[in-house]
């Protein structure tokens, strides 16, 4: 199944996709559903209105999350070019809710510096929350898999050694614009295509058999730690490409447009737009 968040006319919507169309299951929404526990890959019989996709605002498949847990440094040629040792253990960092936004929605470049860079990452929702969940369990926790550009504001992300505000200055961080259920694509989300593209250029292009630590040892090794509940989100990294690590440099600009596309997913698509005082 496949489910857009969305707003039309002033109203919240969650809808069922019916190939151009969306159908609407009403004013609820996937954190509700996850944490009832409910199947989101059987088809919902409460369905509405149907609503063209042209028609529609989208939101981020889940407006707040419990938790946005990234992982950095996931695709050696990412790490090799960023200047790092490869991590023998994930590198992981957090998101806040007020750094998303969504399909078509504008990814905002900030009053306070020019260095907006795009990630192109695959999205991992949590379905069934957990401590200490073994890698050959891990998959069973997911409920299934979105797009995020992980807008990331490179001169504040380097301003300390800890990268907490250069990732989430405020709609940086797109995400969308369909979840997919896990059961329609390869377990774990391996061997898809990774693209980003800038204006219509490739800069980004990848596979995600390529990260280091894959959906499964992301979700074993962070719950070693931390608690996952049902509608937590992690972002499994980005792979080489970005534009801080190009000579020159290739920043993302008032007027731009930035795409994400993983095969059987979809693609995301964002304006950048300058921050207003």
């Amino acid at each position: 199944m496949r489910y857009i968040n969305f707003m039309i006319n002033g109203q919240h919507h969650l809808g069922l996709v019916d190939r151009d169309d969306v159908v609407s299951l009403g004013d609820l929404t996937l954190e509700s559903l996850l944490a009832q526990g409910v199947d989101l890959s059987i088809e919902p019989s409460n369905k509405g209105q149907r609503f063209k996709r042209s028609e529609i605002t989208f939101l981020p498949p889940l407006t707040r999350p419990g938790k946005i847990v990234c992982v950095g440094l996931n695709y050696t040629d990412h790490t090799k070019e960023s200047n790092y040792d490869q991590p023998l253990h994930p590198t992981f960092f957090l998101r806040v809710n007020t750094s998303l936004t969504s399909h078509n929605g504008p990814i905002i470049r900030p009053l306070h510096s020019n260095s907006l860079d795009f990630e192109g990452e695959l999205a991992v929702i949590i379905g069934k929350g957990g401590k200490h969940i073994a890698a050959e369990d891990a998959l069973a926790h997911v409920a299934g898999y979105s797009l995020f550009n992980d807008g990331s504001v490179r001169e504040f992300q380097f301003h300390t050694p800890q990268w907490t505000i250069g990732k989430n200055f405020d709609s940086t961080g797109a995400f969308g614009p369909e979840f997919v259920t896990a059961d329609e694509l390869p377990a774990g989300c391996k061997g898809l295509k990774l693209e980003t593209r800038l204006n219509g250029q490739v800069v980004q292009s990848a596979n995600t058999s390529d990260m280091v630590f894959d959906v499964a040892n992301q979700i074993a090794i962070l719950s070693q730690s931390i608690t996952l509940e049902a509608g937590d989100l992690i972002v499994a990294g980005t792979p080489s490409g970005i534009g801080w690590a190009r000579s020159p440099r290739l920043l993302m600009r008032h007027g731009d447009s930035v795409e994400v596309s993983i095969e059987k997913i979809g693609t995301l698509v964002n304006p950048i737009r300058d921050e207003q005082r």
